[in-house]
Parts: structure tokens; sequence; C-alpha cells
């Protein structure tokens, strides 16, 4: 990388008056070795410290960093922490909605924001926003794991220059090695900085009804043996029961391991538990007259953010945190929290992923969550990240996770979930129609490809199917033996000579049948002619009975009673032998020879002679002469149609005798070669389809973006047009889509409140069927609605062809508190009229306020309409709408 000049390597001890960790050390070296680092370290552990030295030498250096965090709040946080820490005249903030001094030289933003700035700039190259940026921080790098949002950090890597250091900090990850290795790819030089120590070490409990214990054994690997169940259940069906939480509270409070965080699954559960305590009180009479103090500040400023189901639990140092409370009252909680003043705050699991709310303890109050899967066992990344908030470094000796007993887990899946590796990193990676856009923009289709084959998914995909590759390598050595050995032979003439062997193989098949049907006739037209057989009749024999390799002739003497149906026959061979026969082992009947009439005065075969069917017995002198008087019979004449056939099978074995393969080897090993052959070409072909199948998924789905696009007029061949452009500009979960409502012109004649309705209806999820609002949207609203749904179902037709799932939301529902928010209603008024959480109104009036923002800066929209997004924005930027960070 080509730095500016820097000054004198920084001193340490100046920038950071305690001793700093190894891992930090080893950090801080490769980032002045200029390399990228990842920094995989417990929570808690001290990563910010890395991110905090890169900003201490961007700034000896006259340069700036960028530090981005997954959530606006952290965003907001950061910018705090950093203003105090190193002057507010040169941080600035971008979240979207909030942009202060954006040209500072530690600039914090989401990550969003940093990949939209990257999609402005051709990849590889720097563009204006990123000019003299020194290394960008990537905290919460795990972050990449989340399923809706995990793409923006694997865009953000590979988009950014490589020129720009990256520090990515993450919690600890089963497979740290291969993101490193893949950052190391498509960016740069990249170390792994890997720490598992945590400066405060975590202390696993477990609490039933019957008190709180230990979770794991002494060397901290299995489950406590006093927790495994003891002998058979006393009632068997009957599930075991929780402990009340003013007990688990009780516990806690015995042994000093206060403050706590309690996490429960559901905004209702931490309500609940809020009022379920009662009127218990965790803090000292200062502490509860410093906390009224604050309280009262804070409502002075906020009159409208008060709500007596939460004021008076926290002036006994208790709150709720989850994502339905008004996020400046979420604020004021996490304020207190971090300053020691409240001492249980029930929260929900958003609590644990980013906000820096550290505790003395975490309690997990259930080992299952529901999800939109359905209802499973946390992953030990989830539960990792709940435990890991206990323990406050520079405060506590240790953290404490206390696990509880429900109904349907207990002490076992505490322990397997406390001793688990943490899961690995996954990859998120999703083309988007604003990705689409953006890259065509900027680089040609080629380039396009190169960049969506860089994702973190491709190279997983690439180790993964490492040993399909190698299959397909093997079986292309075997062809490619087969092919060499095959070299001289022509393919025509061995395939020609296959054909003829197949052609043989049938014509004989046919013979055979022909002859069976033959024989099949002559043995029903047999059994009738020797029913009325008279004796001295010349017969041929050959069978079960007589064993003999030419039909034997002989003359009918007598037939007797069988078993069956058919008699037996006694026959005078013209070897002079008496055979017992039956009508099976008759192969000729010859009617056409004159009996032999000596056999009238024979006496018989010998009396010893037994009568059963081979038997046989050596004539005497006078049946000599009668057996020299048979005549050998003419040989048996096949049917026309089997003389025929035989003919073709002898003409085809001939040709197949003197065909030209002979000359190059055994035509039964060169026929092996090439079936071996045709058989290895359909094998490969078959896995490498599958494999590209795999390995190009993430391109199949660009593409299918492309022809989407070019459905709609977005995309002339490969070159965005106005409509393209347009939704280019727009950030949003299906950019497609709100470009074309926005381009359609049915929202240009829209006042600034009916704007701001109809655009809520474009970017608000489908609500929960319980949600429900008194307010109606007007119906200049719903009429513009109304000419959007044909265009709606156009889309949805399209990309369910191509098995595209991004939404394209238009819901009415609820935009009516959007217009009346606009229109100047008070909030609490406002919250009155819907069944809506509090948060959910904040948070779907700032999703709206974040789509309206982006409206002036989307070209070839109308004047009208961006003047009215402007408008709107200042009707809806109001408390407690509009964020607040200082």
């Amino acid at each position: 990388m080509n730095r500016s000049p820097t000054t004198a390597e920084l001193d340490l001890n100046k920038l950071f008056p305690f001793a700093l960790d190894q891992f930090q050390l080893k950090a801080i070296a490769a980032l002045n070795a200029d390399r990228s680092v990842v920094v995989c370290a417990p929570t808690g552990s001290g990563k910010t410290l890395i991110g905090e030295y890169a900003i201490h030498r961007a700034l000896a250096r006259n340069r700036r960093v960028f530090y981005t965090t997954p959530l606006k709040a952290l965003s907001n946080q950061k910018w705090r922490d950093f203003s105090e820490q190193f002057g507010p005249d040169i941080v600035g903030l971008l979240t979207g909605d909030m942009s202060i001094d954006r040209d500072a030289p530690i600039l914090v933003m989401t990550t969003e924001i940093f990949r939209n700035m990257l999609y402005g700039t051709p990849i590889g190259e720097v563009g204006t926003s990123l000019v003299g940026v020194d290394a960008v921080v990537l905290d919460e790098c795990h972050y990449m794991n989340d399923r809706q949002r995990g793409t923006v950090w694997e865009e953000s890597i590979i988009y950014c220059p490589r020129e720009i250091q990256l520090v990515a900090l993450s919690a600890t990850v089963a497979n740290s090695e291969q993101l490193t290795d893949w950052i190391g790819n498509v960016h740069g030089p990249t170390e792994l900085i890997y720490s598992d120590f945590r400066p405060v070490p975590l202390e696993f409990h477990f609490c039933s009804p019957k008190g709180l214990f230990p979770l794991l054994n002494e060397d901290l690997t299995k489950i406590n043996p006093r927790l495994k169940p003891k002998g058979p259940q006393k009632q068997p069906g009957k599930r075991p029961e929780s402990p009340s939480l003013n007990f688990v509270l009780s516990q806690l409070r015995e042994r000093d391991m206060l403050p706590a965080i309690y996490f429960i699954f559901s905004r209702r559960g931490c309500d609940q538990a809020v009022e379920e305590v009662g009127d218990l009180t965790l803090v000292n009479k200062a502490e509860a007259q410093q906390l009224r103090r604050r309280i009262e500040e804070f409502l002075a400023r906020y009159p409208e953010a008060g709500r007596t189901g939460q004021i008076e639990p926290l002036s006994r140092g208790i709150a709720a945190h989850h994502a339905g409370i008004l996020p400046t009252w979420k604020g004021l909680v996490e304020e207190l929290f971090q300053e020691g003043l409240i001492k249980v705050v029930f929260a929900t699991e958003t609590l644990a992923a980013g906000i820096n709310m550290p505790a003395r303890t975490t309690v997990i109050s259930t080992l299952s969550k529901r999800t939109d899967r359905g209802h499973r066992l946390l992953n030990a990344s989830e539960f990792l990240q709940m435990a890991g908030r206990a323990g406050r470094r520079g405060m506590d000796e240790r953290g404490y996770v206390a696990t509880l007993q429900t109904p349907f887990e207990g002490a076992k899946e505490a322990a397997y979930l406390a001793t688990s590796k943490p899961d690995p990193l996954v990859s998120q990676f999703t083309p988007s129609y604003g990705m689409v856009l953006n890259l065509l923009q900027t680089h040609t289709i080629q380039e396009a490809k190169a960049l969506v084959e860089r994702s973190f998914g491709q190279y997983l995909a690439t180790l993964y199917l490492k040993p399909q590759q190698q299959a397909i390598a093997d079986l292309e050595s075997e062809l490619g033996n087969l092919q060499s050995q095959m070299q001289q032979v022509e393919p025509t003439a061995l395939a020609n000579y296959e054909k003829l062997q197949q052609r043989l193989k049938v014509e004989r098949q046919l013979l055979k049948t022909l002859q069976q049907q033959s024989a099949s006739m002559q043995a029903g037209d047999m059994g009738l002619a020797l029913h009325y057989a008279v004796a001295g009749t010349i017969l041929s024999l050959k069978g079960k009975h007589v064993p003999v390799s030419t039909p034997m002739p002989a003359t009918l003497v007598n037939k007797i009673p069988g078993p069956g149906q058919s008699p037996y026959l006694i026959c005078l061979g013209k070897d002079n032998r008496w055979y017992v026969v039956g009508t099976i082992d008759v192969v000729g009947f010859h009617a056409e020879l004159p009996r032999i009439a000596a056999v009238d005065r024979l006496s018989g075969p010998p009396p010893d002679m037994a009568m059963k069917l081979g038997s046989v017995r050596t004539g005497t002198e006078v049946t000599a002469v009668v057996a020299n008087t048979i005549p050998i019979p003419p040989p048996p004449s096949d049917p026309p149609e089997v003389v025929a056939q035989a003919e073709s099978v002898k003409a085809l074995e001939a040709q197949v005798a003197a065909h030209p393969i002979h000359r190059w080897g055994n035509p039964g090993t060169l026929l092996k070669r090439y079936r071996r052959i045709v058989s290895l070409q359909e094998e490969i072909s078959d896995r490498q389809a599958k494999l590209d199948r795999q390995t190009q998924r993430h391109w199949e789905e660009f593409l299918d973006l492309i022809q989407i696009l070019q459905g709609f007029g977005c995309l002339e061949g490969l070159v965005p047009t106005p409509m393209g452009q347009a939704a280019a500009a727009i950030r949003g979960d299906n950019e497609l889509w709100l470009g074309l409502a926005l381009m359609s012109r049915e929202f240009d004649d829209l006042d600034p409140h009916h704007l701001a309705a109809a655009c809520a209806a474009l970017v608000t999820e489908t609500p929960r069927p319980d949600a429900r609002t008194n307010y109606d949207p007007a119906p200049q609203v719903e009429e513009a609605m109304g000419k959007l749904r044909s265009l709606r179902r156009q889309l949805f037709q399209m990309q369910r062809r191509h098995n595209v799932a991004l939404p394209v939301w238009l819901e009415d529902d609820l935009i009516g508190l959007v217009q009346e928010w606009a229109l100047g209603v008070e909030w609490v008024h406002l919250c009155e009229n819907t069944t809506l959480d509090e948060g959910d109104v904040v948070r779907m009036l700032r999703r709206t306020l974040d789509f309206l923002s982006q409206i002036p800066h989307v070209p070839y929209l109308s004047d009208s309409l961006k003047q009215n997004a402007s408008r709107a924005i200042q009707l809806m930027d109001r408390f407690p709408v509009n964020e607040i960070v200082g």
C-alpha cells in the first residue's frame, strides 16, 4: 500500500495508560506493517481499542478513518464516545437520516452508508468520498451472518479500494481463518488476530426452584454432576417447574450478582416481568434520589416520552428494553444502566447485538426461541452473544451467566450451549436490483461477474466443493488415459462395429425365438402323432432319458400306460438296445418311412427290465437282426422362416469377423474402453453441470435480475436507462419496485402529507394480523396506490418466473398513521389510535422518512415530487421520530 509520510511511531504508553493485551499489540503491529486485520475476540475483551489506534494513527498522518457499525443506535453511541474522546470538531456522523460533518477526519456511519458510497465509485478506485481515508473499521463484522443484511458487509469488503486498510472487529467465530483468507484474496494482505481470552472470565450458573447452582463441573467441560437427574422420575410425564422471577432476582441479589440483563424473547414477556416484580426496589436511597432527578430532567426535555408503567419501576432500578419501546426512552435506560443506576433490565435478544450495555450478570430465561422457521434451540453464537454481555472490564472480577429451568429445557441443554464452540460465519451475499444497476453503470458485464464471484459465499463454495472438483479431475484423468489408448482407433469404425454387434445380438435372439416357436409347434404335433403311432413306426430319440449327442434311430415296439396322460414308449434302438422313453424324448416321427413289421414277432424287452423312464437293456441276437433293418432317417428340416433367419445371422457374423476393427486389437477390449469413455463423458458433464449450478448460483441470480430489469425498461441491453438510473439511486429492499412507483408519476401531484402516506405503503412490511389503526388514508392516496396495483402484479409475476423472492410492498393498512403524523397530530394522540407499540410506530415513520429523504436525490423525478418530499420530511421530522444523537 502506498502511504503518505507518517509521523514517528506512536507512543502506546501515552495513548493507552494501561498495559495492552497481547492480541491488541499483535493487531497494532500488523496495522503498522500495512496489513489489514481481522480481530476475533470475545465480547468485552477490548477489540474497540484497535479501532481507536487506527484513528490515532490516521490523525497523526493527517488522514481520515471511517468507523462503521451495523446499527444506527450503535453509530450514535460511537459518535458520542469519539466526540468526547477526540473532540466534537473532528468527529462526523452518517446514518441515512442523520448527517453531521461528513468531511470530518473521523466519520462514524452505518455499514450500509459505506457500501452505498462504494457503489458510486468504480471498484478498486478511490472515489471523492474516500480521498484521504487511511482505514475503515468494520465493527461487529460477525453481522455478516445476518440473513437479511449480511450481504452489506461482504459487498463493503469486496468493493473497498485495496489501498485502504480494513480493521474487521468480530466476536469469536468458528471459521475466522477462512474469513481472513477470503479478505486477503479479495482485498489485500490480511492478518488474523485471534484471542479467546476474556479479561473478565465467565461463570455459568443454573437456577431452579431449589436454588442457584454452578452449571459446569470443575474442569468447565461438562454438566455439574449434581445437576444430573438421579433415578427415575417420580411422576413420569410431569414437566419440571420454572423458578419464579422474584426468586431468581433474590438469588442474584443475595450473591451480589446485580446489575443484570435478564433476557426474555418477547416484548410482552419483558413488560410483564416489570409488572410481576411488583414494588421490589433494587436501589439504595442515594441511587433512588439520583434516578428520580434524572427522570425528571428527561421528562422536562421530552414530556411526551413518559409512560406511567415505565417511570415508576425505573425509579426503583428496574426497566424493560425492547423494540416496542420509544427509542428515546430506551436511550435513557441504556445511559442509566451503563452508570450502574439500573439493577435489572428485562430485554429482548436485540440488546445483545452491539449496544454497549455490559452487566455483571446476564440471565437467559429460556434456551429456545420462536423464529419464522419454527421453534428451535438457540445456536451457540446466539447464546454466547447474550452470555458475553456479562462481566464489566475494570469493574467485575468475573461475569455471571444464569440459565433457568423451564418446562422444556434444563441443565443438560444449558451445559451443552455453555460448552459449545462458536458457529461459523456463512455467506449471506445476495444480488439485488440496486447492485446490478450500480455495477453496470460503472463496469462491464465481465467486471461485474468477476466482482460477484469474489463473494465470501463463492470462496466457501470453492472450499466445500473441492472434493467434487477433485472427483471431476480424477474422472478427467481416467478419460484422458483411455482416449490416448484409443488414439489410433477410428471412432466411426468403432461406433459402426458396436452397432453391428448390437444388431447381431438382436438377430440371434430372434433366431432363438423362432426356433423355440418351431420346437413348441413340433412338440404339440408329436404328442398327437404318438397317440396314434403303431408298432414298427420309425422314431428319432434324444432327450433327458436318451442322453446322446445325435438323435438315435429307433422303432416303436410297444406303449404302456404312464403315471400321467402320456404313455411310456418301449423302443428298440438301432444300437440294439431297449429303451423306455417318454414323449419328450422323441425328436423325430418318421411316418414317411415304412414301418418295420418284424417287431410284431419280438417277444419284448428282457423280463428283468424295469418299466420306468430311462431304463436301458442290451438286446439279443434276434433283436439285432431287427435293429439292423432300422433305417437312418433324413435330418429334420427347419421351417422356412427359421432357415432365413439363420442365414441372416450367418451373414452378420461374417461382417463382424471381417470388420476392420480387428487390426487395432481385441474388439471386446476396444469396445469396453469405448463404452467407458462414453460413460465418463456423461458423468463428467453431469457433475460439472451440478458444480456450475452451485458455484455460479449468485451469478445466475444476477443474470435473472438483469432480465427482469430489461423487461421493465431499466436496462437497454446492459446500459441503465433513465428508469434504471432512477432505481439505482434508491436504497431499499426492492429498488426496482420503488423506482417504478416513483417514476410512474402517480405520486407527482400528491400533497406532502399524502405523499408521506403513499411512500409508507412502499416501505412498510406486511403488518401482524392484529395490527390496526383508526386512521384511514385519504382518497387521493388510495387512488394513487390503486393505479400501481397492476404494475405490482406484473413485477410479482416476472419475479416468480425468475425465482426472485424480493418483497414488493404496497401495504395500506397502517399508512393513515403516517398521514396524520405529517398533518401534525400529537404523539400521544397518534399512539392512542393504533394497536402498534410506540417503537413500531417510530420505526414505520423513520423508514418512511428515510425513503422520503432519498427522493430529492433521485434523477429524472419531477420537481414537484422532489419538493413535496422535502416538505413531507419537514412535517414528519419531529420528536420522537427525529434522531437524537447529542
